[in-house]
């Protein structure tokens, strides 16, 4: 078993905490490959901020578990080069069974979510209780969810959304012991989070329920999955250069920043990771159609993805400066 303290990676609970006091979220990222993390660090030791570094089940295939903990580890180690000491959390996304949350845990995380919201209220905190059990003999933390996130994002997808139940969280906190709480307030998978009809706005996220919930929940980590903003300029330059991203919408981002002053203390962005990352890839290739060097289309995407994630760090979750 490798522990994620031999790594130098921090869990999340020093994080949240924090984060609640001090009215931000702390960002979750999703990263598949070298130049998405090498951004992500970059970013996030330029800004002084924590970051919780999230990889998918289907990310953990395509990069190969033995690969990922030997990346995390050199993560660390570009902390360490920079003078830095920002805390670094390697979390699982959207686990969806306990072998693999364990799996996870014994190679090497620091964090895992167990998402059994497609299960019923019944099984969904007997099998997030399960692996709270396991996780919390190594000091790993875990996230539950409680509500079902419309979209398809990796290998997650639900065509119907249903936000949570805020009279449920109190029970299903204290029966499984999770350590925070994934809820459904309105955002959702993908770069097609809302549809729109002509002249329509999206529409706002439900934040009586996330009012009812830190009430019954008082100080306790409440996460937002699926908070994309889904940065337009990246779409355009998308479909400039050949892409088709028609009616791409996602979450506007003075409401993430709404909710990262709340009780939510862990924001999730995905999408807009790859929206940049292609953006650059196909402007370069379009407007350079000689070039050929790997090097030369994913170095622009990696600078690219810097000053988006620095973005979201300074003016949407806020969590710049608070390492």
């Amino acid at each position: 078993m490798h522990n994620y303290k031999d790594l130098g990676l921090s869990n999340t609970k020093g994080m949240y905490a924090k984060a609640i006091d001090g009215k931000y979220a702390v960002p979750g990222y999703n990263f598949n490959n070298m130049e998405q993390l090498q951004a992500i660090m970059s970013a996030c030791i330029e800004t002084n901020s924590p970051v919780i570094l999230q990889v998918s089940s289907g990310a953990r295939k395509y990069a190969n578990q033995i690969l990922l903990r030997h990346l995390a580890n050199g993560a660390m180690d570009i902390v360490k080069d920079a003078g830095s000491n920002i805390p670094v959390a390697l979390h699982l996304d959207h686990g969806d069974t306990y072998e693999l949350c364990v799996s996870c845990i014994e190679s090497g995380f620091s964090s895992v979510m167990i998402d059994g919201s497609s299960h019923s209220f019944e099984d969904n905190i007997a099998l997030t209780k399960k692996v709270v059990d396991y996780a919390h003999k190594y000091d790993i933390t875990v996230e539950g969810e409680l509500g079902v996130l419309a979209g398809i994002e990796d290998e997650v997808s639900h065509e119907v959304s249903s936000y949570t139940k805020p009279e449920e969280v109190e029970e299903f906190v204290s029966k499984t012991g999770v350590d925070s709480l994934a809820i459904s307030i309105g955002t959702s998978h993908g770069a097609f989070k809302f549809k729109l009809k002509p002249g329509e706005s999206v529409p706002p996220l439900r934040f009586d329920i996330l009012k009812e919930v830190e009430q019954r929940l008082p100080g306790f980590p409440i996460v937002l999955h699926g908070a994309s903003s889904v940065v337009p300029k990246y779409v355009d330059i998308i479909n400039k250069y050949g892409g088709k991203l028609e009616n791409a919408v996602g979450v506007p981002e003075e409401q993430l920043r709404k909710a990262a002053e709340s009780a939510v203390c862990k924001i999730n962005i995905d999408s807009d990771g790859r929206l940049a990352m292609t953006a650059k890839v196909r402007e370069t290739l379009a407007t350079k159609p000689g070039e050929f060097d790997p090097r030369k289309y994913l170095g622009p995407a990696r600078e690219e993805l810097i000053v988006m994630y620095k973005h979201k760090n300074e003016d949407v979750v806020g969590s710049a400066g608070k390492a």
